[in-house]
């Protein structure tokens, strides 16, 4: 267990927390602890919350502010509202900001309590990670605040407990997960992409898209052989092209969804990007931009009222800024 430090007291911690893709996902059949065995590709990218911490006396507060980071015009900014209210992005007590600051205080026994200020821009409930990305700056800042001096393997324990996203969160970059998700091995990219990410009104309830797998019984999309697929990379740098290959095994669950998904990619096809594919359980669709390609003729080119953010690849999940 780490323990805090106590020399020269932080004033303030400044966390930029990134989104993340799933570049392929299969899943497997449902354990007895009711998770899911799963391979996926977890890849880091620029769009980020910030999260700030300030210390305070006693107890923990959050204040949270919006802000539109997309690329499309005024259709598209209308239909982000639908990611800012409430029930999207809850302000309590069971938003994973405060699940986080209260798990580590009270595993590390810190002192104090500290006011979070979260500027969110990661759409709610799209499949890129943006709530798992912001218990992971909890986690992280606050235990910069305290100068808290613990493994890389215990903080990745820790996340684990919030969500099976948010070990990668922490880990960032470009990653193989296993398990759950939260078992992570460091896979090294060719080079850094820039991509299209799509996200419609429409919304996929995650714990549904597992029951709809559950039903079908498919297992793995394609049965072992993507097992095999994910084992062997890693031995040589990645592409996402490759990556991509591994497919989401939440595409074929998508029921009555599944034309305006479909819909989407022959869209984004059309604007000129590669390989568009569901991250996580959806519904964000992103498609890579092939290198040559000017992003502004894609963008232009798009169709659709769906919120449109430009992407590109990064190589850690969370950065810092200290204040003394």
């Amino acid at each position: 267990m780490g323990r805090p430090g106590r020399a020269h007291p932080l004033r303030r911690v400044r966390v930029e927390a990134r989104a993340k893709l799933n570049l392929g996902l299969a899943i497997g059949p449902r354990r007895a602890d009711g998770f899911h065995d799963l391979a996926t590709v977890f890849q880091s990218i620029s769009l980020a919350d910030t999260l700030t911490v300030t210390p305070r006396a006693h107890g923990f507060s959050l204040v949270i502010r919006f802000e539109d980071a997309s690329v499309t015009g005024r259709g598209g900014r209308r239909a982000a509202r639908a990611w800012r209210g409430p029930e999207r992005v809850p302000a309590g007590r069971t938003n994973l900001v405060l699940r986080a600051a209260r798990l580590l205080a009270e595993r590390h026994r810190l002192p104090g309590g500290a006011r979070f200020t979260l500027v969110k821009r990661i759409p709610a409930g799209a499949g890129m990670g943006g709530g798992s990305a912001d218990a992971a700056a909890a986690l992280s800042g606050l235990a910069r605040l305290h100068r808290l001096r613990w493994s890389l393997a215990d903080r990745l324990a820790l996340g684990a407990e919030l969500g099976s996203d948010v070990p990668f969160a922490l880990f960032g970059g470009t990653a193989l997960g296993s398990g759950r998700g939260e078992r992570l091995r460091r896979l090294r990219l060719e080079a850094p992409f820039r991509a299209l990410v799509a996200v419609p009104a429409w919304r996929i309830e995650t714990r549904r898209a597992f029951r709809a797998l559950d039903r079908g019984r498919k297992g793995l999309t394609g049965g072992g052989l993507n097992l095999r697929f994910a084992e062997g990379l890693g031995r040589k740098a990645l592409t996402p092209q490759h990556a991509v290959r591994l497919g989401n095994a939440f595409e074929q669950v998508l029921g009555k969804r599944r034309s305006g998904f479909l819909s989407l990619c022959a869209r984004l096809r059309s604007a000129g990007v590669e390989e568009p594919h569901l991250t996580g359980s959806g519904s964000a669709v992103f498609g890579i931009l092939p290198a040559g390609v000017p992003a502004q003729r894609a963008i232009r080119r798009f169709v659709g009222d769906e919120v449109v953010y430009l992407i590109r690849s990064r190589g850690a999940g969370l950065t810092h800024h200290t204040l003394r």
